[in-house]
């Protein structure tokens, strides 16, 4: 008989996506809500009785509950780090709302203390727990798409001037960490390089072309080098209206696959088996994952029940999560490097940084 064992979990944060991250614990089959923490005036209490826990407005009370096994990171991007070591201090286990941190040497540092202190670290990267990204990356590696030529991620959403004035925190640098790369498009980064592989250089522009009183962009382009020799293409932007959704196009010698969200817009290979129209039947018409390129409200639940659901039975089986801090830490470098490149005139980057 197998004795499932459920993992205490605790939310730093109340906001928008802390309540996605309750609804998805209270619906996984091996973890249950204990409490949440945010130490402005009753906010956590009245978390804590929407969602059935205990709310805290002091941060040693939450972190030493006792029921408490894994912490769940939900604050603004530049307080990632802050909360995730002072839960890792005391011996539990984290797993950190994208960006893991702003930069990468912020991440490294997240990643080193979790070493050090036997605790998992993992980072939120819910669209790799859908079918599709799963379907793409193995015919990547039975190697159906012949020789790896072109990636490109779009991300052309829509985000109107009263999101980015709805909290003083958005389109900051030090709390947002970046714009439309690092907040809005890194899910489709950190899909593209799951799928090609390491990123040797990458060149790029950002500009904040329409939104008023923030300090990061609000559009980007970028042009990658893989290591495998293929070439990459980012468009991001916070501007398009009305908001389109993610696509990921992946183009090889031998077949190619185009994905808008989770749905399969193409996918075609030079040697057809009987499976694939099996998939573009079942994964070309399905619904998609929620209108986010309009509505940065319409998350959809799924990808995080499952992500935290890996979490949970990673602490018990004592191995990785699916997204370990070092996973996460990789988009990051890489948006990094854009930066860095567009604060330079467009020099090309070499990673590592």
């Amino acid at each position: 008989m197998v004795i499932m064992k459920e993992i205490g979990f605790g939310i730093i944060g109340t906001g928008i996506i802390a309540g996605k991250h309750a609804e998805a614990v209270k619906a996984a089959r091996n973890a249950r809500l204990v409490g949440v923490y945010n130490p402005h005036g009753d906010k956590a209490g009245k978390f804590g009785e929407k969602y059935g826990c205990r709310g805290y407005s002091e941060l040693d009370a939450f972190l030493d509950d006792p029921e408490l096994d894994a912490v769940l990171i939900a604050t603004p991007s530049g307080l990632h780090g802050e909360g995730a070591l002072a839960a890792i201090a005391k011996g539990r286990h984290v797993l950190v709302e994208k960006p893991l941190e702003v930069t990468k040497e912020k991440c490294l540092e997240i990643v080193r203390a979790g070493r050090e202190r036997g605790v998992l670290v993992g980072g939120i990267f819910n669209n790799r727990f859908y079918e599709v990204p799963h379907l793409i990356r193995d015919a990547i590696e039975k190697g159906r798409f012949g020789k790896l030529i072109v990636a490109d991620a779009q991300i052309k959403w829509y985000r109107d001037q009263a999101y980015y004035d709805s909290a003083a925190w958005r389109g900051t640098w030090a709390l947002d960490g970046g714009g439309t790369l690092m907040n809005q498009s890194i899910h489709a980064i950190d899909l593209l390089q799951w799928y090609m592989g390491p990123v040797r250089s990458v060149s790029g522009n950002v500009k904040t072309l329409l939104h008023e009183r923030i300090e990061v962009e609000d559009a980007a382009v970028a042009t990658i080098e893989f290591e495998n020799g293929a070439l990459g293409v980012i468009e991001a932007t916070t501007d398009a209206f009305p908001g389109l959704p993610k696509r990921l196009e992946i183009c090889g010698s031998d077949g190619t696959v185009i994905a808008e969200d989770n749905v399969l817009r193409v996918w075609s290979f030079r040697d057809e088996t009987a499976e694939d129209e099996v998939i573009r039947a079942r994964y070309g018409s399905q619904k998609g994952l929620g209108a986010t390129g309009s509505d940065n409200k319409a998350v959809d639940l799924e990808g995080h029940l499952r992500q935290i659901e890996d979490f949970a039975d990673a602490i018990v089986e004592g191995r990785d999560s699916a997204v370990s801090g070092e996973e996460a830490t990789k988009a990051v470098e890489l948006i990094e490097a854009v930066y860095r490149s567009s604060e330079d005139g467009g020099r090309r980057i070499i990673l590592p940084l």
